[in-house]
C-alpha cells in the first residue's frame, strides 16, 4: 500500500513538472512571437519597421524560373510566393537554403496536392515574409513588349510580348564592373556610420541604368551620394538610389524630378563625386555606382532614423541575367538603349500624364 502510494506521488510529480514544463515552453513560444512582432512591425500603424533581405541569388533564380515556365501550365506559380514560403520555413536565414526543398514545394503545388493556402494555413510568419519580400520584388517580374532582333523586319527589329524578368541590372550591357557584398561596412565621412548600399566599381561615364520603372523623386546634389538620382517605384515601396555620378555630365540631361523613367532607361553615368559639400567635387577615389534600396511602408520612414535599407548583392548577381544594350548619340553625347521596351504600369502613368501623390497633383515630364 505505502509502495502504490509512493508510485502515485512520483506520478503526479512528474506530471506536474510536465505541466510546468509544457507551460513555460508555450510562454517562451509566445514571448518570442511577440518579440519578433514587435522587432518588425509598428504596433500603433502596423507596418513592418524593419526587414532583412536574405534571399540567395539562387534562390531568386529558381523561383524565378519556376514562376516563368509555370505561366504555360495549369498551375501558375507565383516567385515570390515560393519565397515567401521558404522565408518562414527558414526564419529568414537563405544560408539553410537547399534546392530540394524548392522542388518539394513545388511538386506539392503543381500536383494539386497542397495549395499555397493550404500549406501556410497557420504558418508563422508567412504573411509578413510575403509582404517583405513583395515590396523588395515585387515590381520586378510581369507582362511587357521589347524591341529585339530582326533582320527580315524594318528597321531590323520588331516587337515582342513577352512575361518575364522586366527589372535590368543598373550597369549597361558590356561595360565591366566588379563587386562584393559590401553591405554594413563601416564609412566615416562626416560621422561613423554603416555603408547602406551596394558599390559596383567601374569607368567613369558607364551608363547606370534605371533598374524598375518608377518616376524620379530626387535629383542633385548631397554632401555624401555626390551627383545622385533617386527613382520611386509606382507602388510606391522602393526607393532607388544611384550615386557618385559624373562630373559635369551626372545624368541624362532631360530628367527632371517628376520625370518618368522605364526599366532600362540609361538614366546616369559611372563618376566619383561627393564627400564634399561643394557642389560637383571629385571627392571618391575609385569611380563606382553607389546602388541603394529602400524599402517604404510608411512614409514616416522616409528620410529618419526608422530608413529601411537592404543588402543589394545577391539581388544584383540575380539581374545579371537581364542587361540594357546601349548606344551614344554623337551629337549630345547622351546614351539611350539599343532594344525599346514598354513597361505597362509605366505606360499607364505616361498616358495619364499626372501621377497623384499624398493628395496633391504635379506635373510629370514623360522621358524618351
Amino acid at each position: 500500500m505505502v509502495h502504490k502510494s509512493k508510485v502515485l506521488h512520483i506520478v503526479l510529480c512528474e506530471l506536474i513538472v510536465l505541466a510546468l514544463l509544457s507551460s513555460f515552453l508555450i510562454k517562451q513560444s509566445l514571448d518570442a512571437e511577440a518579440a519578433f512582432y514587435s522587432a518588425m512591425y509598428d504596433t500603433e500603424k502596423d507596418f513592418i519597421k524593419w526587414v532583412s533581405f536574405d534571399v540567395s541569388s539562387k534562390a531568386l533564380d529558381k523561383a524565378y524560373q519556376y514562376d516563368v515556365k509555370s505561366q504555360d501550365e495549369e498551375v501558375k506559380l507565383n516567385w515570390i510566393e515560393l519565397l515567401a514560403y521558404l522565408g518562414a520555413k527558414y526564419g529568414g536565414d537563405f544560408s539553410r537554403y537547399k534546392e530540394k526543398h524548392m522542388v518539394e514545394l513545388v511538386n506539392k503545388l503543381q500536383s494539386k496536392e497542397e495549395t499555397m493556402e493550404t500549406l501556410t494555413e497557420g504558418m508563422k510568419y508567412y504573411d509578413y515574409y510575403l509582404e517583405a519580400y513583395t515590396a523588395v520584388l515585387g515590381g520586378m517580374v510581369g507582362e511587357y513588349k521589347i524591341e529585339v532582333s530582326d533582320e527580315t523586319a524594318p528597321g531590323g527589329k520588331r516587337w515582342e510580348e513577352k512575361y518575364g524578368l522586366k527589372a535590368f541590372l543598373p550597369i549597361a550591357k558590356y561595360y565591366p564592373y566588379s563587386h562584393f557584398d559590401d553591405f554594413g561596412v563601416s564609412r566615416s565621412y562626416g560621422y561613423k556610420r554603416k555603408h547602406l548600399g551596394h558599390d559596383m566599381m567601374g569607368q567613369v561615364g558607364t551608363p547606370i541604368i534605371a533598374v524598375e520603372s518608377g518616376y524620379v523623386e530626387a535629383l542633385g546634389w548631397n554632401q555624401y551620394g555626390g551627383w545622385r538620382i533617386g527613382i520611386r517605384s509606382f507602388d510606391k515601396k522602393r526607393y532607388y538610389y544611384y550615386a557618385h555620378l559624373r562630373k559635369n555630365f551626372p545624368y541624362n540631361k532631360s530628367l527632371e524630378e517628376g520625370s518618368i523613367v522605364q526599366a532600362g532607361d540609361v538614366i546616369g553615368y559611372m563618376g566619383r563625386t561627393g564627400y564634399s559639400k561643394n557642389e560637383n567635387a571629385n571627392n571618391i577615389r575609385t569611380s563606382h555606382l553607389h546602388f541603394g534600396i529602400q524599402l517604404i511602408f510608411d512614409e514616416s520612414q522616409k528620410e529618419s532614423v526608422n530608413e529601411i535599407w537592404i543588402d543589394c548583392y545577391d539581388l544584383v548577381q540575380f539581374l545579371y541575367k537581364n542587361r540594357c544594350e546601349t548606344v551614344k548619340d554623337p551629337e549630345t553625347k547622351e546614351y539611350h538603349r539599343v532594344y525599346q521596351f514598354i513597361d505597362p504600369v509605366a505606360e499607364h502613368y505616361i498616358k495619364r500624364r499626372i501621377y497623384k501623390f499624398d493628395d496633391d497633383e504635379f506635373n510629370i515630364h514623360i522621358y524618351e
